[in-house]
């Protein structure tokens, strides 16, 4: 097995996770009502917590073959940490190049109907994606995909509802959710093109080729925006390259902010 490309697997799953729930913890205190402030927060906090476990299993990838995969990860300050690697290190101390999320995620909030398709448009590939990793032959991403599946089932389930409610709603909501569809539906179709780690580690039956999961995906993302009156847009092209550690400034700006912290007081305990 090559425990590079299942390293670089897991911090694919680890970080779209992480940077997405990051996205959405902005908006603690700001949503447009209590209940959805609170359910938006939610949602970050079960992100962050699926993220946790992948980076718990990545350090423990990275640990026990630590000479392999040290030229890995290229960040002179992840190496200066003493003792074994943890979650935390590798969420802090890797420069922006070393994340491997897709563009999708690490997109600006924008208003409330960019934030809610953005999230339906995440969460119905990771439902597709946690329900075909359960099979997975390593079992520690076969339990973290199965621990996750009821979390992203309503993730799934509260932003179609949120879909269904901005389109099929008022003449405003309605053009502000077609607006958000026009700007972010050429980031989606990343989620189902599949990096050379992720073909790798599908033919080993460790991961999933995101490509058979595009059919299911694509059935849902019809149905949801028939419902509210939307018309998906025939894209025939793609923004990608998060994969592979390609990304925009976005990412940048968002690191800058979430790593200063630790980057500014190393190993710093509270």
């Amino acid at each position: 097995m090559n425990t590079e490309a299942l390293l670089q697997y897991t911090l694919h799953l680890a970080d779209n996770a992480l940077i997405l729930g990051q996205r959405n913890a902005e908006w603690t205190g700001h949503g447009p009502i209590l209940e959805q402030d609170i359910a938006m927060s939610n949602i970050a906090l079960d992100l962050i917590g699926q993220s946790r476990n992948l980076y718990q299993y990545a350090a423990e990838l990275y640990t026990a073959d630590t000479e392999q995969l040290r030229s890995f990860i290229q960040s002179p300050v992840f190496h200066q940490v003493p003792g074994d690697i943890d979650e935390d290190d590798f969420a802090f101390l890797r420069d922006g190049h070393e994340f491997y999320n897709v563009l999708l995620v690490e997109h600006e909030n924008g208003d409330w109907a960019q934030t809610i398709l953005r999230q339906f448009l995440f969460s119905n590939y990771q439902q597709c994606l946690y329900e075909a990793l359960c099979t997975s032959t390593d079992r520690r991403l076969a339990a973290i995909a199965e621990k996750s599946l009821k979390e992203t089932a309503y993730h799934l389930r509260w932003s179609s509802e949120w879909m269904i409610r901005l389109g099929d709603g008022t003449e405003e909501s309605h053009r502000r959710l077609t607006q958000a569809l026009a700007a972010l539906y050429m980031f989606q179709g990343e989620l189902y093109l599949p990096a050379p780690y992720e073909l790798e580690l599908a033919q080993a039956g460790i991961a999933v080729n995101p490509a058979t999961c595009w059919p299911m995906a694509h059935q849902r993302i019809e149905a949801v925006c028939k419902e509210a009156r939307l018309v998906v847009p025939q894209q025939s092209w793609t923004q990608s390259g998060g994969k592979l550690g390609k990304h925009t400034e976005a990412l940048g700006y968002m690191l800058t902010d979430m790593q200063f912290m630790q980057r500014a007081y190393p190993n710093a305990e509270w």
